[in-house]
This record gives C-alpha cells, structure tokens and sequence, in this order.
C-alpha cells in the first residue's frame, strides 16, 4: 500500500503543475485555448483522484479540507463532458480554491513529515 505522503506530495505536485500552465493566462485566453483547458482539467481528475487515496485517518484529522467536494468536482470533470463543462468555473476553482488547497496540503505534508507515526 501507497503511503499518504505519496498521495500528499502528489496533490501539490499536481496543484503546481496547473499553476504553470495558468502562468501569465488571463481567462480570456484560458477559454480561447483547448489545450491548456484540457490539460488543467485532465490534471484536476489527477489531483481530485490522488485525494481518493488518501487515508480516513487523514481526511478525518482534516476536516477543514473539502474531499467531499473534490471528489465531487472531479467526477464532473470526468463524467459531464459530453453536456459540457463550465470553464469559468474551472478557471474559477484553479484561480482561488487551488491555491488555498495547495497550502493547506503543503501543511498536511509538513506535519505528516514531522510525525512519521501519521504515515499509513
């Protein structure tokens, strides 16, 4: 079994690799450009699966994280293409809630690093 760290360090690799791809894209030409559109959301499903993975032990010790809603989001992302995704929301969700959610894990993956014994 993968440990929650992995899982932790790969939420925030993922968070980072969107904020790269967002660097200097106003929304304008977010919604004009496919591709960055397709990459931003086939790596929120990533990140959005990653956090599945994670133990009840941590979820539960982090409340204030919202891993219903991530879950949530991410089957949106892969379930309503076909009806169409809102890529303001998108664009939304990556522009304010990402960045909080990456802090919130770089603390979780400092204290997970800082108590070995909250490793699963």
């Amino acid at each position: 079994m993968k440990s929650d760290l992995l899982y932790v360090d790969h939420v925030i690799e993922t968070a980072n690799v969107i904020a790269s791809y967002l660097l200097d894209v106003s929304l304008e030409s977010f919604l004009d450009n496919r591709m960055i559109c397709d990459a931003v959301m086939r790596n929120l499903q990533i990140l959005s699966e990653s956090t599945q993975k994670i133990s009840n032990e941590i979820k539960d010790k982090y409340p204030n994280i919202p891993w219903k809603d991530i879950s949530g989001f991410r089957n949106i992302l892969t379930h309503d293409y076909i009806e169409g995704i809102d890529m303001q929301v998108v664009w939304n969700v990556t522009s304010n809630k990402l960045p909080e959610l990456r802090d919130e894990f770089i603390i979780i993956r400092d204290e997970i690093r800082n108590n070995p014994s909250n490793l699963k």
